[in-house]
């Protein structure tokens, strides 16, 4: 049990580097996620998270997010859920595929291979059943996006583990529990 509460900083409370980023997550978002300010905890933390997690990668945006769910729902971060299914129909999900994707499958089977390979390297601590591995590369992914799903298992895992561990209020829509 965690006997230190982690609070979520202010932007007077963060470093100065850390403030131009809340500035700029202001002005983008209209406000700075509550994980992303728990972050500035560190004062070079978000600045490298954010870089890592922007980055160019093969994977689609609709594929970043069916991925970012699964990773989250898997790890149980009510936080991470709750923002990636407001990120998930931004991208064009319905509440529908949400949910399908949730409960680790998709009715597109392209999206399906994805998201059952993620859940498995998640679940499985960067082990996967080769069944679900030829399946990925049968759908047509190709090596590029399996190193790119796997830098992304570790960019989302990091944040699960980061809001189970404090516990910051979510400033999402909370994930409904399924």
């Amino acid at each position: 049990m965690i006997t230190t509460a982690f609070s979520v900083p202010t932007r007077e409370h963060v470093s100065e580097n850390n403030q131009i980023i809340f500035d700029n997550l202001q002005k983008a978002l209209g406000f700075v996620p509550n994980l992303y300010a728990t972050i500035a905890h560190s004062k070079n933390g978000l600045e490298r998270y954010l870089a890592y997690q922007n980055a160019k990668t093969s994977l689609s945006n609709k594929e970043k997010e069916a991925v970012n769910l699964i990773v989250s729902q898997v790890n149980n971060c009510a936080y991470c859920q709750s923002a990636h299914l407001v990120l998930g129909k931004m991208n064009g999900f319905t509440d529908y595929q949400l949910l399908e994707i949730r409960h680790g499958k998709s009715s597109d089977s392209k999206l399906n291979a994805l998201v059952a390979l993620a859940a498995d390297i998640t679940k499985n601590r960067g082990n996967a059943h080769e069944s679900n591995v030829n399946t990925f590369f049968e759908k047509g992914f190709t090596n590029e996006n399996l190193v790119d799903l796997i830098l992304l298992i570790s960019d989302k895992t990091a944040m699960n583990y980061l809001h189970n561990l404090t516990k910051v209020p979510v400033d999402f829509p909370l994930a409904p529990a399924i």
